[in-house]
């Protein structure tokens, strides 16, 4: 298959899983302590909630797309690239914090995903 659909679909599907993510993130967040089915009632109120699910979906549909043009071992680890992703818009959006471990994780998971990609 064509490296340019390969590659367009894999980087639709981390920006959509990513994208999902964070929104779940912001639907989650509570200014103020509330009873679980208070935060529920919030939650599923806000917005952020319903375009995280959105997100997912697209997100299968993309998924299964890829995984039908790519080997599943080499899917499975080009896709573990949607953790940088996170965890630089956690970071972004959410003023999260790199630890030392993170940063090498970060470190590990980018120079597997490019020693599988470079295989491809």
């Amino acid at each position: 298959m064509n490296h340019l659909v390969i590659f367009t679909l894999w980087a639709l599907n981390l920006l959509v899983d990513t994208a999902g993510q964070l929104a779940f993130k912001a639907a989650a967040i509570e200014e103020e302590e509330a009873s679980l089915l208070a935060h529920w009632r919030h939650m599923l109120s806000r917005p952020w909630l319903w375009i995280g699910v959105g997100c997912f979906i697209l997100e299968f549909v993309l998924w299964l797309a890829f995984l039908s043009v790519v080997p599943l071992s080499q899917g499975v680890l080009l896709g573990m690239m949607s953790i940088v992703l996170i965890m630089f818009g956690g970071k972004l959006w959410f003023n999260e914090h790199f630890t030392r471990l993170r940063v090498v994780g970060i470190t590990l998971i980018v120079l597997g995903v490019a020693l599988v990609g470079g295989a491809a």
